[in-house]
C-alpha cells in the first residue's frame, strides 16, 4: 500500500464535510417548507370547517346572552353546589364562539366588500357561491348553484377553494400569505 498524502486526506475530509452540510442545509429547508405548506393546508381546511359550521355557530349564538346570564346567576347562588370550574369554562366556550362568529362576520364582509370592487367578475362569483354554500339561511347544493351561474359543478368546487384561499388571507392575515422569492 502506497504513502498517503496527508493534504489530499486533508482536502478530501474538507469536500465531504462541505458537501454534508450543504446536504443538511437542503434537508431543513425542504423541512421547513413541507411544514409551512401543512400549516397552510391546515388553515384552508380551518376554513372550510368554519364555513361549514357556520349556521350552527349563528344558531348557538342568538341564545348566548341568555345562556350566558343563566351561566352568572348560577355563580352568584351561593346555596347551590356548583362546579365553579366547570360553569367558567362553559362561559368562556360561549364567549369564545360568540367572538369566532363576529369575526367570521366582519371577514365576510371585507370579502363581500372586495369582490364587488373587483373587476374580475369570478371574483363576485366566488364570494356568492360562498354565501349560498355556507352562510345564506337556505343552503344551496352545488348543483344548485352551478344552474344559477350558469357553470359546472366542478367550477363551484373551485370557487369555493379560491373563496377559502381568499378568506384564509383576511382572517388569519399575513402568516397565511406564501412569499415565492
Amino acid at each position: 500500500m502506497g504513502k498517503s498524502n496527508p493534504k489530499l486526506l486533508e482536502q478530501v475530509a474538507k469536500i465531504s464535510a462541505e458537501t454534508a452540510v450543504q446536504t443538511a442545509i437542503e434537508y431543513l429547508e425542504q423541512e421547513k417548507q413541507k411544514q409551512k405548506k401543512m400549516k397552510r393546508d391546515r388553515r384552508l381546511r380551518n376554513i372550510k370547517l368554519l364555513l361549514r359550521n357556520y349556521r350552527s355557530f349563528t344558531v348557538h349564538c342568538e341564545g348566548i346572552k341568555v345562556g350566558l346570564d343563566r351561566l352568572n346567576n348560577m355563580l352568584q347562588i351561593d346555596d347551590l353546589e356548583t362546579d365553579e370550574a366547570a360553569i367558567e369554562s362553559i362561559k368562556r366556550s360561549k364567549e369564545r364562539t360568540l367572538a369566532i362568529v363576529k369575526f367570521i362576520d366582519q371577514m365576510l364582509e371585507v370579502y363581500k366588500v372586495l369582490s364587488e370592487r373587483s373587476e374580475k367578475p369570478e371574483d363576485l362569483r366566488q364570494y356568492q357561491t360562498i354565501y349560498k354554500m355556507y352562510i345564506a339561511s337556505e343552503k344551496y347544493s352545488a348543483e344548485k348553484i352551478a344552474e344559477c351561474h350558469k357553470v359546472d359543478v366542478r367550477t363551484v368546487y373551485r370557487d369555493i377553494n379560491s373563496a377559502c384561499e381568499t378568506l384564509s388571507g383576511l382572517i388569519f392575515g399575513a402568516d397565511f400569505i406564501r412569499f415565492d422569492i
